[in-house]
């Protein structure tokens, strides 16, 4: 099925110094990211934004998709940066920040991550009934479009796929474990107020990732969605500036 116009994976040969691989979130699309990727093609990298299986075209095709399908089509993306450029980064939103720390748990060499309002938990206590009320109920109701920014929208799915839900559970309870592998410079942008990920999860990240390079910046103004939202600019700039950083830390480690 075609993606709706949009949506789109998008790609942009740039520098062979940097390179870096974005993930959009659950149900959502290429949409949300590709400002962010602008603004990235516009400092000289090579960027990779890839359109996750079942995403993208309707809830329908992502019932028929896992996580590890979608982690499959990011490590795909990362091997061909991985091959162009010196250093990669992988910046991810909310189910893209939970797939971009499991690139990095497996692949030590990705150099940092950026994760907006990451996803590796929920306190909602009905997801525990999911994997069974996926068998016969097959969505519910959308968790799209928290933006606090009049007139935004993200053009996620009208629909929360349950089985798919199930499956983003299981990636959640696998990047969790692993979070003390996580050693990169990790860079935490999370909102004030998020109606979709609770704060809890970026606590967790930044108490149980072996970072010792580890940054948090709140985002006063921005909800869930928070690359579409009135702090976008804030998310561009801080992510250059610790692309710019990390770099020149790496450098000065190999004098």
């Amino acid at each position: 099925m075609p993606a709706i116009a949009g949506a789109e994976s998008f790609t942009h040969d740039g520098s062979t110094d940097v390179g870096v691989l974005l993930s959009h979130g659950f149900t959502g699309s290429p949409f949300s990211m590709r400002p962010w990727a602008d603004h990235l093609v516009a400092e000289g990298y090579s960027v990779r934004l890839p359109l996750l299986p079942g995403h993208g075209t309707d809830w329908r095709e992502m019932n028929r998709t896992g996580w590890p399908q979608w982690y499959g089509e990011l490590e795909s993306a990362l091997a061909d940066l991985r091959a162009r450029c010196d250093t990669v980064f992988v910046f991810g939103l909310s189910m893209g920040g939970a797939l971009a720390l499991r690139l990095a748990q497996e692949h030590p060499d990705v150099a940092g991550l950026a994760l907006v309002n990451p996803s590796v938990m929920t306190l909602r206590k009905e997801v525990k009934f999911v994997p069974l009320l996926s068998r016969v109920v097959r969505s519910v109701a959308p968790i799209s479009d928290d933006i606090a920014k009049p007139g935004v929208s993200e053009h996620a799915y009208g629909r929360t796929p349950l089985r798919a839900l199930a499956s983003l559970a299981k990636l959640w309870g696998t990047v969790r474990r692993d979070l003390p592998k996580v050693t990169q410079p990790v860079l935490v942008l999370h909102s004030a107020v998020d109606h979709v990920v609770e704060p809890e999860n970026s606590a967790i990240v930044l108490a149980e990732v072996s970072s010792t390079d580890v940054t948090e910046v709140v985002l006063d103004n921005s909800h869930h969605v928070a690359t579409l939202d009135h702090d976008a600019p804030v998310i561009f700039a801080r992510s250059v500036e610790f692309i710019r950083r990390v770099r020149a830390e790496r450098a000065g480690d190999r004098v």
